[in-house]
Parts: structure tokens; sequence; C-alpha cells
């Protein structure tokens, strides 16, 4: 599907992906295209607003943007927005009308990355398991990174999509192996609830081995860090870090079928986030495509979905586009009808 180009006039748009460690912005010179991307440390700026003024600044004799949209690692339901995985918390309007904005989009940064599936060329795609998509379905998308964001995209009446906005990384999770019941055990102990974001998270994949060094009777002074895991398991072959890992794709299998299932996505499921595309070749070889597909007698619903992993730098920018696009068609058509 090809971008409206609401208010040619428009351009530059500002677009901000708001993670939980960093803020990345660019500016949309013309529909879809994106220029250079700027990433700022969340934790260096007291909030938001701080965050896009120092951006601003650095535009120097650029045209100011009138129109912005943020992806935001968090449910996003009115006015008022705080971080779940970080302190910052404003309102959508006073940004809108403290950066001297005609408009600002924010939406769940899965959200928008969904929007942006259509517009990812297949170089940013990695496929991890075989299937043929089908053009008219859903599709799914998780991704573990700080959190865990789930979405999809389903095909709307006459054309287009919807990308969902909801907290699907909130599920509960369910075990197979020992080695997974060890580390919901112990995060059942340390946390209570055990939703799925709580083992698939970079905070997860650390817990996971911690629980693990402390079910071998050799606990840890300090947990590993997500990429001191991966190593261990990839470059140095450390067994234990090798088990975490396994169980982590296993369980991250696990989950994308059940979302899988739920969407009816035949049209793929794709995973995003920032742990995965790191090692996508060892993710290919773990216990990930057996455990999507072990779903007892919807086992052969799932066994000719494709999965992919997104490689692109900067994925959802496009989703974002896409979204204030559409908010900017939106408001010149409302503008048009309500002339007299």
């Amino acid at each position: 599907m090809s971008p409206p180009d609401a208010q040619a006039d428009s351009y530059p748009r500002l677009l901000a992906d708001v993670g939980g460690t960093n803020v990345r912005m660019a500016l949309e010179t013309a529909p879809m295209r994106i220029g250079a991307v700027t990433a700022l440390k969340v934790a260096d700026f007291p909030s938001l607003e701080a965050a896009m003024r120092q951006y601003l600044r650095g535009l120097h004799d650029l045209p100011r943007p009138r129109h912005a949209a943020i992806g935001l690692a968090n449910p996003v339901t009115g006015d008022h927005v705080k971080l779940t995985n970080h302190n910052w918390a404003f309102s959508i309007d006073a940004t809108r009308r403290a950066l001297d904005l005609d408009t600002l989009v924010a939406i769940n940064d899965f959200t928008a990355l969904a929007l942006a599936l259509p517009y990812l060329p297949a170089e940013d795609l990695a496929l991890v398991r075989s299937g043929t998509a089908v053009p008219t379905a859903p599709r799914a998308l998780l991704g573990p990174g700080t959190g865990l964001g789930v979405s999809g995209l389903v095909p709307a009446p006459g054309g287009g999509a919807v990308a969902l906005a909801g907290e699907g990384g909130h599920i509960e999770i369910m075990p197979a192996t020992d080695d997974e019941w060890i580390a919901w055990r112990y995060a059942h102990q340390h946390l209570g609830r055990v939703s799925a974001e709580r083992m698939l998270s970079g905070m997860g994949l650390s817990q996971i081995h911690a629980a693990l060094a402390a079910e071998t009777g050799t606990p840890l002074a300090q947990p590993l860090t997500p990429a001191e895991v991966t190593d261990g398991a990839i470059k140095t072959g450390d067994p234990l870090c090798q088990r975490a890992f396994a169980a982590f794709c296993g369980l991250l299998g696990s989950v994308a079928g059940d979302v899988a299932l739920v969407l009816g996505a035949r049209g793929g499921v794709y995973l995003g986030g920032g742990i995965v595309p790191r090692f996508v070749d060892a993710f290919r070889a773990s216990p990930f495509a057996a455990r999507f597909a072990a779903k007892g007698r919807m086992g052969a619903y799932l066994a000719d979905i494709p999965v992919y992993v997104i490689t692109a730098a900067y994925p959802s920018l496009p989703g974002l586009a896409r979204a204030l696009a559409d908010r900017l068609e939106g408001d010149m058509r409302h503008g048009a009808a309500a002339q007299p």
C-alpha cells in the first residue's frame, strides 16, 4: 500500500521512537523519506520534552517541524503518559504546546512497528522459520528488549490494515522444560506473578541464568548482563549460558505460537526488539522453531507460518510516519467536511 501524501507542504515531520533506554529521532522530509537518526539516552534527560528540545536545537537552519509522532514503550490510553520502564511522565497536549507543534501523535512503539511491517524491505528481514505467508491474513509481532512488545497488523475491509495497541507482553507464560520451570519458580519467588515479559526481556534473560546458577549451588554475586549471557552461550560455549539461552528461545517460541493462534497470523510472525536481531544464526538453530509449533492438535495450523527477525536498525520509524500521515489525512477530511 502506498502512503498518503496528506498536506505535502507539511514537511519536515519529526519522528521519535522512545524506548526504555534510548530515544531515536529523525526527520521525514517527504512521504517515507526518513533522514539520519539521532539516538539520545533516556537517562540523560529529565523529560521527553527536554530530549526533543535538544534534538530540535541541533537542526540549526533546517525548517522547524510542525508535526510529530512519537512511539512509546508503554500503553497510550489518554493524554497523560507515564513510561513503564523509566520515570518520564507527561501530557501529550502540553508537550505539543510546549514544543510549538501543530500535531503530536503518540502511539505504542509496537503499534508503530506493526504499521511499519509493509514498508520493511526483504533485506531487513531474516527468515528463521520457513513457511508460506498468506498476504490477506493478519501478521503477528513480538519483540524482547527492555520489555516484551506484542502487536499485530490486521487487514481492514476496503484495503489497508489496522495495527493493534495492546499489552500482550504481560500475558501468563507456561514453562515446558525443567530449566524453564527452574527459571519460572525463581521469578515467582522474587516477583510474584510471572508474566511473559518477566522472562522474555533483557532482565528476564539475566534472571533465567541467575536461576540456573542458584539451582546448581553456585549463586552469583551479581547477575550477568544479557549480553554476557548470550556471549557466553554463543561465543565461549559456557554450559550454563547455553542452558539459559535455550530456555529463553524456547519460551519465546511458545509465546510466539500462542500469539499467532490468537491473531490467526497466517500472514507471518515478526520478531523485533533489541535482543534477537543480535544473534540471528544462533537463534535460528535454537529451540524456538520447534516450540513455536508444539501446540498439540493445533500444530498443523502453525506448521506453515513463516517467522522473520527484523534486522533493520530503526524499523519503527516508517510506522510512525504512517500513523502521522493517517492523522493529518483524517484532519484534512474532517476539516473539509466541516466547511459550509
